[in-house]
């Protein structure tokens, strides 16, 4: 097991080690003006169509990985070695393959009750003292497509509670194929993201009015930068922080991230200091089947 961290980058792919633990006992040193008790650990993980479909189901494409119990297996031991409070995750098809990797005596599950098999949730450890409420699904993210039979995903809406403070979390996982082009392109794809980011644009808008810590974390499908014009677009509507800004993935060979984690309200605030952490799987994982995303995490000081 192999926990690597995030490498700083100048958006030219120029590399450099980030300096720090990995243990939260070394991170108390990093706090923000907001010193808290409670570290709370917020990762977001796409799990690459985790299912216990076999391969021949017909609502399967043909390339989806199928797992054995040794996948599941090494799934699980990653999640435990993780030691993250808060997982929400992408690409899963319901509680029963979830249930393969984060088990029912140390998680409580949360689903988006989309119908689909991709689907978007939350997996929230047991032993913190965490309680959570369900608020409607974000289901304007699903745009509508004429002529297309496969639905977007909608958005999975949660509050987080730990005594006094509060935390709402936004977990979804956006339309691919829009990686970095302008607001100018015609690509489909690119239509149906601009959409999505303007549906979030509204929902971080509603956040602002009901002044709730808030965090919007998954799969944006999209290399935001703080000078990405989708990001601006959302910055210019509340201040807010790109977890992911400034550095790029060892997940993905040194390229901006797609999986992102971004706060906002007083949960800028929470954010500890140089605790973006990417768990990356090391080779001695071959021959397993585990995920074509790493885990990407923060800690925020709760107060």
């Amino acid at each position: 097991m192999m926990f690597n961290h995030a490498i700083m980058t100048n958006y030219k792919n120029r590399l450099r080690a980030l300096v720090g633990g990995f243990l939260c006992a070394m991170l108390f040193g990093f706090l923000s003006s907001a010193q808290a008790s409670t570290p709370l650990k917020l990762t977001s993980w796409n799990m690459d169509w985790l299912t216990l479909r076999p391969a021949n189901d017909p609502a399967l494409p043909p390339n989806v990985p199928t797992r054995t119990q040794a996948d599941f297996a090494a799934l699980r031991a990653y999640a435990e070695k993780l030691q993250s409070d808060l997982i929400a995750f992408e690409e899963v098809d319901g509680p029963d393959a979830a249930r393969q990797v984060f088990p029912p005596q140390d998680y409580v599950l949360f689903f988006a009750p989309d119908p689909i098999i991709q689907q978007v949730g939350l997996a929230m450890r047991r032993d913190k003292g965490l309680t959570a409420t369900l608020n409607p699904e974000l289901t304007a993210l699903n745009i509508l497509q004429e002529g297309h039979h496969h639905p977007l995903r909608g958005g999975l809406d949660i509050t987080i509670h730990h005594g006094d403070a509060h935390l709402r979390l936004l977990i979804l996982h956006l339309k691919t194929g829009c990686w970095a082009q302008p607001l100018t392109s015609k690509k489909r794809a690119c239509r149906l993201l601009y959409q999505q980011f303007h549906v979030i644009e509204n929902w971080i808008l509603d956040r602002q009015d009901d002044g709730i810590p808030f965090a919007i974390l998954g799969d944006f499908n999209r290399r935001l930068t703080p000078l990405d014009p989708l990001m601006q677009t959302l910055q210019s509507d509340a201040p807010l922080t790109l977890t992911t800004a400034g550095f790029s993935s060892p997940c993905l060979g040194g390229r901006q991230f797609i999986d992102h984690i971004i706060l906002g309200n007083q949960a800028r605030e929470w954010l500890i200091a140089d605790s973006l952490r990417v768990m990356v799987f090391p080779h001695t994982a071959r021959g397993i089947t585990l995920s074509d995303h790493c885990p990407v995490s923060v800690q925020l000081a709760l107060p």
